[in-house]
């Protein structure tokens, strides 16, 4: 029996146009904050308190984001986080415009923002099984991932085309109008969502204890876990880093810098596209053998001789990623209780997200002890090989799911 696409439903298709709007805004903003705090606040140094402060909040706030999506209405939750972020951006368009932003007044509402985006992502991701059937979850997670990554990439060149143009405060406005775009399509009365799932009446700390408990019971969450954190922390995370060093190393230039980024995105995007038309039976399989590529193909990263080359391998590094994550996704999604999805794809998200910081934090620690970036790329990619093996001999049961 035929299936119906995915994009004659019309809850999936707002769904889809609402994160579009909300990553470009998202990560319009990041690039527009990084360009105003070294070049019109004069902060270069104090950069990094400013990802901090914009990232960490996000990562703190998340498992209690998945708390209230399971409690509330996933679609108000949206609506009501994207309002409140458009009032955020119209703020700091504002106080930009008329030159009343401080460093200071900058942190706090960059903490603000990362606060509120805390809760769209579980949201988002655990309204994807409530629309769509089980035999459509991985082609509709697949979509959502490689438009994400679309937008993630959009949004940058967006602020960039716009700032060299105009001006950072057009930026923020551009961003700004972007997020209450989501909001709109978003708007609850536009989709009719069915009765919240979580009718348990308990506290927050037990809710998310609870949502703990179901993980620590699942062996092939607890392992998909170690996998999507390995490949975070020792592949993911360490690239941020790795290739702006990379390409000073071997002399480049901006341009350099961009081809690698947009690299490492296309690859990215062309895998999950392919995962929405190829069905994946063996997730836990496909998931680890995901881990495999990305982690063998750092190592040749690591020891490539020139930037046309690393242009190219790392084209194969954001290829492999797509295979870690979106079969575990849709694993995830398909076996969780649905009253717990939220918490289960909170934590899901933190351990694809966490590991972020800490892998710049030990990668800039290395570098600055003069431990050459080669190293420490070809160090870790040893170490997220040792795991994945290890994860072969003793969890068998993923590896044949």
């Amino acid at each position: 029996m035929a299936q119906t696409s995915l994009f004659k439903n019309r809850t999936f298709v707002l769904l889809l146009i609402a994160g579009i709007f909300a990553v470009v805004g998202f990560s319009m903003f990041l690039t527009t904050t990084t360009w105003y705090v070294v070049t019109i606040l004069g902060s270069a140094s104090s950069l990094g308190i400013v990802l901090i402060a914009a990232t960490v909040p996000r990562l703190l706030m998340m498992t209690f984001g998945g708390v209230v999506a399971d409690k509330y209405k996933k679609t108000t939750i949206m609506f009501g986080t994207n309002l409140a972020q458009g009032v955020l951006l119209l703020s700091i368009y504002f106080l930009v415009d008329l030159d009343q932003m401080t460093f200071l007044l900058l942190l706090g509402l960059a903490a603000i923002f990362g606060t509120l985006d805390a809760f769209f992502g579980p949201a988002s991701s655990s309204m994807i099984p409530k629309i769509v059937s089980k035999e459509q979850l991985q082609q509709a997670n697949a979509y959502f991932q490689g438009v994400d990554q679309v937008a993630f990439i959009l949004g940058p060149i967006l602020a960039g085309l716009i700032m060299e143009s105009g001006t950072v405060a057009t930026s923020y406005l551009v961003a700004t109008i972007l997020v209450f775009l989501s909001a709109v399509v978003i708007f609850p009365p536009f989709i009719k969502e069915a009765p919240v799932e979580n009718q348990v009446k308990q506290s927050p700390l037990k809710d998310l204890r609870e949502g703990f408990s179901y993980i620590k019971s699942s062996n092939f969450l607890l392992v998909g876990l170690l996998v999507l954190i390995t490949l975070n922390f020792f592949v993911f995370g360490a690239l941020h880093i790795a290739i702006p060093l990379l390409v000073d190393l071997h002399g480049g230039t901006p341009i350099n810098l961009s081809y690698m980024e947009v690299s490492l995105g296309v690859g990215m995007v062309i895998s999950t596209f392919l995962l929405s038309s190829i069905q994946i039976k063996r997730r836990g399989f496909t998931s680890l053998m995901g881990l495999f590529a990305s982690v063998g193909t750092l190592l040749i990263f690591s020891i490539a001789p020139n930037l046309l080359t690393l242009t190219i391998v790392v084209f194969f590094i954001g290829f492999s990623m797509s295979f870690v994550y979106i079969p575990f996704f849709t694993a995830a999604q398909e076996n969780t209780d649905a009253r717990l999805m939220g918490r289960v794809m909170s934590i899901i998200f933190l351990a694809m997200n966490g590991f972020d910081p800490i892998a710049y934090g030990l990668v800039s620690a290395l570098v600055a002890a003069n431990v050459s970036i080669q190293l420490i790329l070809f160090s870790l990619g040893v170490a997220g090989l040792l795991i994945a093996f290890i994860v072969k001999i003793k969890a068998p049961h993923y590896a044949k799911s």
